[in-house]
């Protein structure tokens, strides 16, 4: 789980770097034609996917993908890297409160104010450098991108669990993401035929990045997480993520940490732990 913090902590920094020279969508096509060889490999020996199950290891794969991933790199794209990250950071609350919401559990008064609190403490982030121009610059539609990201992400998370517990994880996981990756590659195509752009060394690095360590191993190492531990305790490690990924963004791109981003961090993190303490205490 640590190290799945760190790798997935660096993620957004990494895409930051792909994006300088190649567009949203075709950077996430790269991606994921890097990630779905080697998840295919892994597929050697395992039962197939049985067609019943098709739909709806399609229909996670487009929401994975073509919602959750491509609003995070038009998200990333639109914030700098440090406020991306911590963005970012809220999947764990939305798990938790998916989940919450699958099995039908009441929600206790701290859970509401431990939502409260992070949706203000994102406000207070998004703020402090909104409008900034440049790579690193935030603008209206960035933090929302990485809300609606999120929220994405967060449910196929819990819906891919029902579906890895039927079918297995490395069959569901290898799937979804390869339907994912054929409804994008269209419109990929399209933005990449009507945008130019460069493939330097830096781009094709980080699309290997993102498509080998975060997509193929942090993708079946989360899957594999959840299915032997608690959401809340599996959500829980991930607010290490923002530590690897502000200190990364800093350090790369010279982003601003004044005080304000910290109250706001300081915010997402107490209202995340609250509302995972909130089902740990039940």
């Amino acid at each position: 789980m640590l190290l799945l913090a760190l790798v997935w902590g660096l993620s957004i920094p990494v895409t930051k770097l792909g994006l300088i020279t190649i567009p949203p969508l075709t950077l996430t096509a790269f991606r994921f034609a890097v990630a779905i060889p080697f998840m295919m490999l892994l597929l050697i020996g395992k039962k197939p996917l049985p067609w019943k199950a098709v739909p709806a290891v399609a229909a996670l794969g487009v929401l994975g993908i073509g919602v959750g991933q491509v609003s995070q790199t038009f998200g990333v794209a639109g914030t700098s890297a440090s406020i991306g990250t911590i963005l970012s950071a809220t999947i764990p609350l939305f798990i938790v409160l998916f989940a919450t919401i699958r099995l039908k559990q009441a929600v206790p008064v701290s859970r509401l104010l431990g939502v409260a609190a992070a949706f203000a403490g994102i406000v207070v982030v998004a703020l402090e450098n909104a409008g900034e121009a440049g790579t690193g610059g935030t603008t209206a539609l960035g933090p929302v991108w990485m809300l609606v990201s999120a929220v994405a992400v967060a449910f196929y998370y819990i819906w891919s669990v029902e579906l890895t517990n039927r079918y297995g994880t490395v069959v569901v996981a290898t799937w979804s993401t390869a339907f994912g990756f054929a409804a994008l590659v269209p419109w990929a195509g399209w933005e990449a035929y009507h945008t130019s752009f460069e493939l330097t060394g830096q781009a094709l690095a980080a699309a290997a990045y993102l498509g080998l360590a975060v997509t193929a191993a942090g993708l079946f190492l989360w899957l594999r997480i959840l299915r032997n531990v608690p959401a809340s305790i599996a959500a829980s490690v991930q607010y290490l993520q923002p530590v690897f990924g502000i200190a990364a963004s800093a350090m790369m791109f010279g982003d601003r940490i004044g005080l304000q981003f910290m109250a706001g961090v300081a915010l997402i993190l107490v209202g995340l732990a609250m509302a995972v303490r909130a089902q740990d205490t039940k």
